[in-house]
């Protein structure tokens, strides 16, 4: 078994940039992976056995674990543990066995460049996650980017999606002899795309309009055909939902996904798969989902649309096991509510919302045989009424939450 991991961060200086102990561990390394451009930027000195990562890199780094060959040196781009390979060679071998010695990230070089302060400032990763998860509605980030076309298709997103004025600077071989700088709005990026962007490059983007809001958005920050759960119920079932960082939700009869879209807003990590039998609808989600920058996996008609998936050691076949369902449609589809809690791991929590009497009466019966809590809301607004004001109910919701034992 290897005996210790090595991780070295290195920038795009190379061996000039690097600290004396970074330096030190690569010239007495036997033997060093990594990508073909980390190590092309070692010098002579470095006379260890040069080996590039195959693709998938995971099961490379699986087998180098299982294998007896001493210490193991990795070269990596600047700080490894920001979003880099640090933090999974710490949970394949263990932190006994890891030392990580990062270089300036990329991150800290771009905010220094632009008069940021790093922790003002997002990161977000394209490197393994879809582009549209770098759309915001206000604040500042520095994107690392997958390849050289990551500006242009963010670009474009941001302008499709009415943040054309974002101020946008693409960074590209930042810290080394050949860095460039440039700058202007994600508009004028997207309609004019610049052909010769280097591979290894981060977007620092000031996201305009500013529009940030932290609790539940209104309306009318949603595409919707009127199937959508007005904010006032989204507030009280994002609270019985009760969200936590990295957990995923399951929306059954997603409608505009305002619900699923709201549970991703919530906390980091947070995922949610968007079950809707209507194809107009599914196609709204989607768009919603990508303007607001969250990552929604949108579904057929439940349960059909669950596939046959069944709880193993590893989640659930097919689609990721759900920490949370909600039921915000299709009640009175026989087998619905029995398909969602059987998915549902134990301790995990479901939350269902009617507004018809027939569905009403599923959720009492499943209240009598479960327990958990019903709740039934009531909101009115203010209309006028001739010259005064009177109050208009809204259809009044009854909720149910349980937990599963």
């Amino acid at each position: 078994m290897t005996d210790r991991v090595v991780v070295v961060g290195i920038g795009a200086d190379g061996m000039a940039g690097l600290t004396p102990a970074s330096a030190g561990e690569l010239r007495r390394a036997t033997t060093i992976y990594g990508s073909r451009r980390q190590l092309d930027l070692l010098d002579d000195t470095v006379r260890a056995e040069r080996r590039e990562w195959p693709s998938p890199l995971l099961p490379a780094l699986q087998a180098i674990r299982d294998e007896p060959r001493g210490d193991v040196h990795i070269v990596a781009s600047g700080d490894p543990m920001l979003h880099g390979i640090g933090g999974t060679a710490l949970r394949l071998f263990g932190p006994d066995r890891v030392t990580v010695l990062p270089h300036v990230s990329s991150v800290t070089l771009a905010c220094a460049r632009l008069g940021w302060t790093v922790q003002d400032t997002e990161v977000v990763s394209l490197v393994t996650a879809a582009p549209h998860t770098a759309v915001r509605r206000g604040g500042r980030a520095v994107v690392l980017s997958r390849d050289q076309t990551s500006p242009a298709t963010l670009a474009a997103l941001l302008t499709d999606t009415g943040r054309g004025d974002s101020e946008f600077t693409v960074f590209e071989q930042l810290g080394g002899p050949k860095e460039r700088r440039r700058g202007t709005t994600a508009g004028a990026w997207a309609a004019d795309p610049p052909g010769d962007v280097d591979p290894l490059n981060v977007v620092a983007v000031r996201y305009l309009p500013d529009e940030r809001q932290f609790q539940v958005l209104p309306d009318d920050a949603y595409g919707h055909d009127g199937q959508i759960t007005k904010q006032s119920m989204r507030a009280v079932t994002l609270a019985a939902l009760a969200p936590r960082p990295g957990e995923r939700l399951w929306d059954v009869g997603a409608g505009s996904g305002s619900i699923a879209i709201e549970w991703c807003r919530s906390g980091p990590g947070c995922r949610a798969v968007a079950f809707e039998r209507d194809a107009e609808r599914r196609e709204r989600i989607a768009t919603n989902a990508l303007a607001h920058g969250v990552d929604v996996d949108v579904r057929g008609a439940a349960p059909a649309a669950f596939g046959g998936a069944a709880l193993d050691s590893g989640g659930v076949d097919g689609i990721p096991s759900p920490s949370a369902v909600f039921i915000g449609g299709g009640l009175t589809r026989p087998g619905l509510v029995d398909a969602c809690l059987e998915r549902l791991p134990s301790g995990g929590r479901l939350v269902a919302n009617a507004v018809t009497v027939e569905s009403e009466a599923v959720l009492a019966q499943h209240y009598s045989t479960m327990g958990g809590t019903l709740r039934r809301y009531q909101h009115y607004h203010g209309d006028p009424v001739g010259s005064f004001t009177g109050w208009r109910p809204a259809m009044p919701v009854t909720q149910w939450a349980v937990v599963k034992p």
